[in-house]
Formats: structure tokens, sequence, C-alpha cells
């Protein structure tokens, strides 16, 4: 099941950090609404605000196997273990 993030392609303000912290309330009232808002500082930005149902799901983890894993399942791994004649590789 994909989960679709509509926020993140929605139309987003940008503040200036003055402006933000004056007017948080409203930033925050955006924010929920689903429209991210985008803070600066001296021009550059700094941190996006969204609501924290959003968060959630771009912080998602889902149960993915390591690395580690992956390779221990592979069919290549019990070739690795077979006991016996080491192969090397010659480069050439």
């Amino acid at each position: 099941m994909e989960t679709q993030i509509h926020s993140l392609t929605a139309p987003h303000r940008t503040w200036p950090l003055g402006r933000a912290k004056a007017r948080f309330s409203e930033v925050v009232r955006l924010a929920r609404s689903g429209q991210p808002q985008r803070v600066t500082v001296h021009g550059r930005d700094a941190v996006v605000i969204v609501a924290s149902s959003e968060f959630e799901l771009l912080t998602a983890r889902e149960d993915f196997p390591s690395l580690r894993e992956l390779v221990a399942g592979s069919p290549l791994a019990r070739v690795a273990k077979r006991p016996g004649r080491r192969r090397r590789f010659r480069g050439g």
C-alpha cells in the first residue's frame, strides 16, 4: 500500500524568521491545513513546518531488512560459506 503525501507538492509560503515568529499562529494554522510553511534565516532556507500527520508519514520506517540480512539470505551467501577449495579472483 503506497501512502500519498499531498502537502509536499502543495503550494507553500516562505516566511523570514522574524515574520514567522510574529505570526506563528498563522504559520501553524496553514501547516496544519496541509500547506507546508518554509522559514528562512538570512534569506536561506532553514526549516519547513508541516502538520504532525505529515511528519509521521515522512518519518515512518517500514520494516525493511538491513543489507546484512539481505546478503545473509542470498543464495550467494551459501556458496561463500561452503567449506573446501577457496576461489580467488585473478584480475587481468
